[in-house]
């Protein structure tokens, strides 16, 4: 052995050129291995195939599933798999089948673990409620839309938010990695005991079974309209008494489809399509249509001639479609045109949704409103009036977050926003350490910041309230989960204060377009609980003092949902 290995020395020695080429050879072999096994068993997209999704996290694939879900629930044919929407989340399948796993799994102790998933069930009361444990078929998916799979970071949280992102009713995850999306569920009710796979991201949750999905619905979807690509889905609606007043334009179309009709009416510049069979109606939300009265989806649930897994309605019940136009009716905003000698406070405890409240406030009324304080950021995305010191006169009404005797006393009227204090304690501790629409690290909220934060803010929060109903003048209470449950009326009231005259169809107008720019994705939401038991108790006791405050001024008490905590 010696002497081979001296041969080898020699041989080298004498040729070094071919030495260094082995080495070189043999790292590079070493490093496509390493490749090899860092990408087995994670599906991707080809290269031949545009990938619909770019920006997703890493590891992830959607695939389309060959149905289109509004809820209407068609069968899924060949056809459907080469088929890829414009104005759809269904994407174009990017792996074979899913080969048969094995069948004979872990079932021992099943009941234990889907009793282990409860508690992570319990924590996700606020976003989806658990529905239970279903059938899945890889020929026949329970779910329909849009899939994907992570055999390392899977939570059930993760599969909910994306499925709520993209506007589904329903999340599902099986087999400890996979999540799918739908409309509809499709499957037969099982045993929670057959859910019995821990999620690949969080050994304390159930993420469904061989063949099994744990299945969510969600209300975080419920919240936005449904999204469509670049079009969203507004719902089902009855056909309007005055259909030539309400929809002005009007063309009846061969072969119709959801693309055609939208395009037609993105041409005409119209925010609307509404498809009724054959006939595609182009308009604006008017007070002849409203949409705040949606109908059942099976009523609209009638195939397009020009595309069967689509539906476009009945002659009686139109599915109705938000094109890119943009309804200028409430995009004009000025300063007032004489200045104003009544100050109007919009106040609110900070994370109670002030800066949302001023973006609807200037589109509902055509005027801008001012601040307390100077904010470059927001005045370099469109709200001009805070430049102007609050006193001058010449904006609607005032942004702050003062909450003494003297500063409350200095204005003549106020809305006060309030907002159940564990959203607006966790909003204002991204913003102070991500900005308007970004958020704080996971080092800030595991660190000492939150629990400080916490310790200071939730005080300020009940004071607040409690300062400006004590030496508040003319005070409207507006909560902010009312406001996004029901804008328009909670606008109107708003408006009617502010002493300008209410325009129904400019708040019609405002809905199409609530957001603004300072909504935050919920992409990055906290994938736990960062309040202890302490802090709840504390909070609650706040709660508890404004709701009887409240109460006591023949005010209509905090809503709802601020318990239980």
């Amino acid at each position: 052995m010696a002497k081979l290995l001296v041969k080898f020395q020699r041989y080298f020695r004498r040729k070094p050129v071919r030495f260094f080429t082995l080495i070189a050879l043999y790292l590079t072999a070493g490093s496509l291995v390493f490749l090899h096994s860092g990408f087995a068993g994670e599906p991707t997209v080809p290269e031949n195939d545009p990938n619909p999704l770019d920006g997703t996290s890493e590891g992830t694939a959607f695939q389309y599933l060959g149905v289109v879900q509004l809820g209407r629930g068609f069968k899924e044919t060949p056809e459907a798999r080469n088929s890829v929407r414009r104005y759809g989340p269904w994407f174009k399948s990017v792996s074979k089948d899913t080969p048969e796993r094995n069948k004979m799994g872990d079932y021992g102790g099943a009941w234990s673990r889907a009793l282990k998933g409860r508690k992570g069930r319990e924590k996700e009361e606020d976003r989806a409620k658990y529905i239970g444990c279903y059938v899945d078929n890889t020929r026949r998916r329970a779910l329909r839309g849009v899939s994907f799979f992570d055999y390392k970071k899977m939570t059930v949280f993760r599969c909910q938010d994306n499925c709520a992102e993209r506007g589904y009713l329903y999340a599902g995850l099986e087999f400890g990695a996979e999540c799918y999306c739908g409309h509809k569920i499709q499957a037969l009710n099982v045993s929670e005991s057959e859910c019995n796979m821990e999620c690949k991201g969080e050994k304390s949750n159930v993420c469904g079974g061989v063949n099994r999905l744990s299945i969510y619905r969600l209300e975080l979807a419920q919240e936005s309209a449904r999204r469509y690509g670049s079009a969203i889905f507004r719902g089902c609606f009855h056909r309007p008494d005055n259909i030539s007043l309400a929809l002005p334009v009007t063309r009846v179309m061969l072969n119709m489809s959801v693309d055609k009709c939208v395009d037609f009416c993105t041409e005409k510049e119209y925010p609307l399509a509404a498809l009724g069979g054959a006939s595609c109606h182009c308009g604006f939300p008017t007070t002849l249509f409203t949409l705040h009265e949606r109908e059942d989806e099976q009523l609209c649930a009638q195939k397009c001639d020009g595309e069967e897994f689509e539906s476009c309605g009945t002659a009686e019940y139109f599915i109705v479609y938000q094109t890119q136009v943009q309804d200028n009716r409430c995009m004009d905003r000025r300063f007032l045109p004489a200045r104003s000698k009544r100050f109007i406070a919009l106040a609110s405890f900070p994370g109670a949704g002030n800066t949302w409240a001023r973006h609807l406030i200037e589109l509902a009324t055509g005027f801008y409103t001012g601040s307390y304080y100077f904010d470059g950021s927001l005045y370099n995305k469109g709200f001009k009036g805070e430049r102007d010191h609050w006193r001058s006169g010449r904006t609607i009404c005032i942004k702050t977050h003062e909450s003494g005797q003297k500063e409350i006393e200095a204005f003549d009227s106020a809305i006060l926003l309030i907002r159940n204090p564990y959203k607006a304690l966790m909003a204002e501790f991204n913003r102070k350490y991500g900005g308007h629409i970004g958020f704080a690290s996971h080092a800030h909220w595991k660190g000492k910041e939150w629990p400080e934060f916490v310790k200071n803010y939730a005080p300020w929060w009940a004071t607040h309230t409690l300062d400006w109903l004590k030496y508040g003048k003319n005070v409207l209470v507006v909560h902010f989960e009312d406001l996004k449950r029901d804008l328009f009326v909670q606008l109107k009231r708003m408006v009617s204060l502010l002493g300008t005259r209410v325009f129904e169809d400019r708040l019609l107008c405002v809905e199409g377009q609530k957001d603004g720019n300072f909504k935050r994705s919920g992409l990055r939401k906290l994938e736990y609980d960062p309040y202890t038991p302490e802090m709840r108790k504390t909070i609650s006791s706040y709660i508890k003092t404004v709701d009887m405050a409240l109460k006591l001024r023949n005010l209509t008490g905090v809503p709802d949902d601020y318990y239980p905590r």
